[in-house]
């Protein structure tokens, strides 16, 4: 607890994944979400991405697509796969945004470049199918 409340955003985002699970606290979305944002703030990717799906989901929070959005971004932009593969997701699809086959191909490419097997997928029906790109 002394890290957590000197601001050590690691250890935030570590509480945060307890009250998340329930793991040695009881379980409290509430409290998930807020040190989740603590860290998140402070440039965790782990914690972005699990604000984004909080944001997302609605757990802990009121749902906001473009706030989930705007963390998967930060998330993704530190390199994190799975935030870049939700990202490709949400603008493959229009989930709070404008649908942008580019941006989805973009954040896709990220996600499969780093191993994500389900990006690699998804490129491979939009190359097959040439939804916004050049059919392949």
């Amino acid at each position: 607890t002394k890290a957590v409340e000197q601001g050590h955003a690691q250890a935030q985002h570590n509480l945060g994944a307890m009250y998340r699970t329930g793991q040695g606290v009881e379980q409290d979305d509430l409290k998930a979400f807020e040190w989740y944002k603590k860290a998140a703030e402070q440039g965790v990717a782990q914690a972005q991405y699990n604000l984004a799906v909080m944001y997302g989901t609605g757990q802990g929070v009121e749902p906001d697509a473009l706030k989930a959005v705007g963390w998967y971004t930060k998330a993704a932009e530190q390199g994190d796969a799975e935030a870049q593969f939700n990202l490709g997701v949400i603008y493959h699809t229009g989930q709070g945004v404008e649908q942008n086959d580019l941006k989805a191909v973009g954040w896709y490419t990220k996600a499969a470049e780093q191993g994500d097997a389900e990006a690699q997928f998804n490129l491979g029906v939009i190359y097959h199918t040439g939804q916004g790109v050049e059919q392949n």
